[in-house]
């Protein structure tokens, strides 16, 4: 089929055919850790909406609650009382978050944290580790379409160094507005580097924002800042947080949120009632279900067995990355890598040769052991 009517093929660039495997292209149904493509075939997936599945796709208690705010009305002309219900909820559960917005995406979530830290100081300059999205604010050189001048206002910060992230903090000095990080970057972030943030961003004067699109619902309920013990002073979330309805989250210190008074950061689907639902039900299973625990159990797995992959074929996996929750395979070569992963959807299983593939609530122990399975022929076919 031509992708003519859409450019790209998809509007999720992400989720090309050349970004992933091939074939399939498109899918037609999903449920649990399962989807069926426009064939009627079916795989075992990892790649769980890039993330932003974890409970697995259609869980019942989450669909339900869809469904009854779609029976509702979806949105209205009034604010929903479930936007106040789960706000309060994420509070209870993530006591840093003070306050919260909600919007649709992380990118337009993430914009807006790096908007109230802009208000809070009265500066302009940003500095990030990590991907936040496709936004102006955040885009280097070499990105058409980003007017220099907003360019100039971004710098990045280098994952787990020490040194350079301090010299860069110091250099920017009282231009700094916010230090945006994504907590994990491939591989688990030192504790010095974390505290060195938390102590450089306090000496500058800056907001600590931590971008917790993909951590957030998964190392933890409270993300990476849960699991590691640092605090910033804003946070993101979104993907996990409402298994897959289109929902995302920027929170934390009340007197910086309270900077929407002073700006404007609005949208008419921010408060649309599905969304919303959706995530409090998600928050619901996760807490009644012990869901991260699951996770890393399901993960160390799954990475175990990646491990031994590359012990036993080191000349097509030269290494492993990630975490429990979150990993995937380093391959000799770009080729390889296509091979392998094309070789595992013609076996059924939809696994990512770059970062990250994820384990779900779905993903159960025989699951995850006929996956190695698979990876593990495929990976022979490729030796």
């Amino acid at each position: 089929m031509s992708d003519w009517r859409i450019p790209g093929f998809t509007s999720t660039a992400s989720k090309r055919p050349d970004a992933l495997f091939g074939e399939p292209e498109r899918m037609v149904r999903a449920a649990g850790c399962r989807v069926w493509d426009e064939q009627g075939r079916e795989y075992v997936d990892y790649v769980m909406a890039l993330g932003a599945v974890a409970l697995g796709y259609g869980h019942p208690a989450v669909n339900a609650a869809a469904r009854g705010a779609i029976d509702a009305g979806v949105a209205g002309p009034l604010p929903p009382v479930v936007e106040e219900e789960f706000a309060e909820a994420l509070a209870r559960r993530i006591p840093w978050l003070e306050a919260v917005r909600f919007f649709k995406t992380g990118a337009e979530a993430v914009a807006a944290a790096v908007r109230l830290a802009r208000v809070a100081t009265g500066r302009e300059a940003v500095l990030g580790c990590g991907y936040h999205g496709w936004l102006d604010w955040c885009q280097g050189d070499g990105t058409e379409g980003v007017p220099r001048g907003t360019r100039r206002l971004f710098g990045e910060l280098p994952f787990n160094d020490l040194d350079a992230t301090r010299e860069r903090i110091r250099k920017a000095g009282d231009l700094l507005a916010a230090v945006v990080i994504e907590p994990v970057v491939v591989a688990q972030p030192r504790p010095e580097w974390l505290a060195l943030l938390r102590a450089e961003t306090e000496r500058a004067g800056a907001v600590l924002v931590f971008d917790e699109i993909k951590t957030g619902f998964r190392l933890a309920i409270g993300g990476a800042a849960e699991r590691y013990g640092v605090r910033p002073d804003l946070a993101v979330f979104g993907k996990a947080m409402a298994n897959g309805f289109p929902l995302a989250a920027a929170g934390g210190r009340a007197d910086l949120v309270a900077g929407v008074s002073r700006t404007w950061i609005s949208s008419t689907l921010a408060t649309e009632a599905v969304a919303l639902a959706a995530g409090q039900a998600t928050l619901e299973v996760f807490e009644r279900e012990a869901v991260c625990d699951h996770l890393r159990r399901a993960g160390v797995r799954l990475l175990d067995g990646l491990r031994r992959l590359h012990e036993t074929h080191p000349r097509v996996v030269t290494g492993v990355a990630g975490l429990p929750e979150m990993c995937f395979l380093h391959y000799a070569s770009d080729e390889i890598a296509r091979r392998v992963t094309a070789g595992c959807a013609r076996r059924g299983v939809l696994f990512k040769r770059t970062a990250y593939n994820f384990v779900s609530l779905a993903h159960d122990e025989e699951t995850v052991n006929r996956t190695l399975g698979v990876l593990d022929e495929a990976v022979a076919d490729a030796d």
